[in-house]
C-alpha cells in the first residue's frame, strides 16, 4: 500500500471555500480521502465543492459553519458526523485577523479574532476526538499555524496571539490524545498567494522584500501547504505528533 495514500479516510477541512483550506481539500481528495468542506460561506463552498469533485471525483459534503459562534460548534460537528459519516482526520484552517496597534486595538477584534483562529480549532477538535475515542479509533489532527506561531509584526497583536496558541495547542492535544491514537500536528506556512494576502502582493515595497527575505525567492501557493498536510494525515507520517513544521521557503531559518 502507498503509505502516503488516504484511501478510506474522510476529511473535514475549516476554511476550506478559498486559499489554503481548499488547496488541503483538493491535495486530500486526489490522495484518495472523501471529504468534508466547512466554511461560513455556502454559495463558496458550493463551488469549491464542485471543482473537489471534478477534478478528483471523490465524495465531497458542505457544512456551512460560523466559527466565530463557539457555543454553536458541538452541536454542529455533531450534525456533520450524523449526515456524512465520522471524519477521521481534521484541518483547521480557518482563520481571520483584525490589524490595529495594540494600544487601540478594540477587545471585540482581539475576541473575534482568537474565538476564530484558537477557541474554535479547539472546539472542532475536542469535538472530533470525543466522537473517535467513543468508537476506538484512531485520527489525525493538523492545524494551520503562522509565522506569528514564533515571531510577529507591527499591528498584529491578536492574531499573532491566536497563532502562538494554535502552536501551543497543538502539543497539549499531541500530549493528551498520543494513547487514543489521535496524531497532532501543525504546518505554519510563509507567506502563501491567496486572495487574502492579495493586498500585500500588490504592495510593490512588501512583494519585493518578501522575495529578498525568502532564500527560496519566491511566494508560497496553497499547494506547497496541501502536500504537507496530506503526508500528516498519511500513514507515513505514523510517529509524527507534537510538532509545528514551518513550511516557508527558508523564512525563518535567515535573518
Amino acid at each position: 500500500m502507498d503509505p502516503f495514500r488516504l484511501d478510506g479516510h474522510l476529511a473535514l477541512i475549516t476554511g476550506a471555500s478559498r486559499g489554503i483550506g481548499r488547496g488541503v481539500a483538493l491535495a486530500m481528495a486526489e490522495a484518495g480521502a472523501d471529504i468534508v468542506l466547512a466554511a461560513r460561506a455556502s454559495a463558496d463552498l458550493d463551488e469549491a465543492a464542485e471543482e473537489v469533485r471534478t477534478k478528483t471525483g471523490r465524495t465531497v459534503h458542505t457544512a456551512p459553519v460560523d466559527l466565530g459562534d463557539s457555543a454553536s460548534i458541538p452541536a454542529w460537528f455533531d450534525g456533520v458526523v450524523e449526515r456524512n459519516g465520522r471524519p477521521n482526520i481534521l484541518v483547521n484552517a480557518a482563520g481571520i485577523t483584525r490589524r490595529a496597534p495594540a494600544e487601540v486595538l478594540a477587545l471585540q477584534d482581539w475576541n473575534d479574532v482568537i474565538g476564530v483562529n484558537l477557541t474554535a480549532s479547539f472546539l472542532i477538535a475536542q469535538a472530533f476526538a470525543r466522537h473517535l475515542i467513543g468508537a476506538a479509533e484512531q485520527g489525525r489532527i493538523i492545524n494551520i499555524a503562522s509565522l506569528m506561531t514564533a515571531a510577529a509584526r507591527k499591528t498584529t497583536t491578536a492574531y499573532t496571539a491566536s497563532k502562538g496558541g494554535v502552536g501551543q495547542l497543538t502539543k497539549a492535544l499531541a500530549v493528551d490524545w498520543a494513547d487514543k491514537g489521535i496524531l497532532v500536528n501543525a504546518i505554519a506556512p510563509g507567506f502563501i498567494a491567496t486572495a487574502m494576502t492579495q493586498p500585500l502582493q500588490d504592495n510593490d515595497e512588501f512583494h519585493a522584500w518578501i522575495l529578498k527575505r525568502t532564500p527560496l525567492g519566491r511566494w508560497g501557493k496553497p499547494e506547497d501547504i496541501a502536500l504537507p498536510c496530506v503526508f500528516l494525515a498519511s500513514p507515513a507520517a505514523q510517529f509524527v505528533t507534537g510538532q509545528v513544521i514551518y513550511v516557508d521557503g527558508g523564512f525563518m531559518a535567515t535573518f
